[in-house]
């Protein structure tokens, strides 16, 4: 299905050397940020104090965060949990804090707003916990890189596997990046959206590359960066339709999600960008580069055996 299609191929090539160097800036300041900055983990990894609240009607988020704001705590998180009517409150780790004495000066602050308020319970997360979900979600990670090098390298060949894991990773990176510039919150969900955006990214990829060793097998006569372009130059329609649409059901997640959903969605958002960006921009020359050629995908004729004749029979 195409919306559109482009009747002359985009020399995205020409300009490879400039998409790269865009890329690789991008790429350092993300490590940069990701170095002095780092992330700010959430309570899921750095261990604190969970407590769920329960309402007779719908909360009022703002409300509650109004409450907590004026009785003194301070980096907590706010969401639904389940239902609009019960509330789950995050506080972070902090030295010598009693959970029951915590949770009840929470009640306090809530009831004082809402007498309808009702504590259903309270749950201490250690910072061992946190630690062993931070090594598992590196470990998810590094698992789907390693299966996604592995079905790239066995679906077409070490180049285009080695393109798109460096193209996957500086999505994965930059979107890091993002959040440690800007010290949003890095939660479960999150991690989720990051795992979620490797997977969306290299099935860009796959389709690029499928299209670049079809032109390869069927045209003659065109280069490499030739090749490269009627590849991407043919899936922009493709693209604009799977990546629009996707990115439509990521903005009303992040517009109408609330709290619970606006990071998750705003990782999606930033993934899906540069994902895009990665596979068109950033695997494709990378392709060019390690040296990709039509006789790769061409099997050379057999030999032909001196004691045979043309019809078969031996000589």
């Amino acid at each position: 299905m195409e919306f559109f299609k482009i009747r002359k191929d985009i020399p995205f090539m020409r300009h490879a050397l400039v998409f790269n160097v865009i890329s690789l800036v991008t790429f350092l300041l993300a490590v940069f940020f990701l170095a002095t900055r780092g992330l700010h983990l959430s309570v899921e990894f750095t261990g604190g104090t969970l407590i769920e609240v329960s309402y007779s009607q719908a909360a009022d988020l703002e409300k509650i965060r109004g409450a907590l704001g004026k009785s003194g705590f301070s980096d907590y998180s706010v969401q639904n949990f389940g239902s609009s009517q019960d509330v789950l409150i995050r506080l972070p780790l902090k030295s010598e804090q009693n959970t029951a004495k915590l949770g009840e000066s929470v009640m306090a602050a809530l009831s004082a707003e809402d007498a309808s308020a009702s504590l259903r319970r309270v749950e201490f997360v250690g910072p061992q916990v946190g630690k062993e979900l931070a090594e598992n979600g590196a470990m998810a990670l590094l698992v789907v890189i390693i299966g996604i090098v592995i079905y790239l390298a066995f679906r077409f060949e070490w180049r285009f596997s080695v393109s798109a894991i460096i193209a996957n990773l500086h999505d994965v990176i930059i979107i890091l990046g993002f959040f440690a510039f800007f010290q949003w919150e890095f939660s479960l969900s999150v991690l989720a959206a990051v795992l979620a955006v490797l997977g969306y990214s290299v099935n860009e990829s796959v389709v690029v590359f499928d299209r670049v060793r079809e032109t390869f097998r069927k045209a003659r006569g065109m280069t490499t960066p030739q090749v490269l372009d009627h590849a991407i130059t043919s899936t922009i329609s493709r693209t604009i339709i799977t990546h629009g649409s996707t990115q439509m059901m990521v903005l009303s997640m992040l517009v109408f999600g609330g709290e619970t959903l606006h990071y998750f969605a705003m990782a999606l958002t930033i993934g899906i960008l540069f994902g895009i960006y990665s596979s068109v921009l950033v695997a494709s020359p990378l392709v060019m580069w390690l040296g990709v050629s039509r006789e790769q995908f061409i099997k050379a004729p057999k030999a032909k055996d001196p004691n045979v004749s043309d019809d078969g029979a031996c000589v």
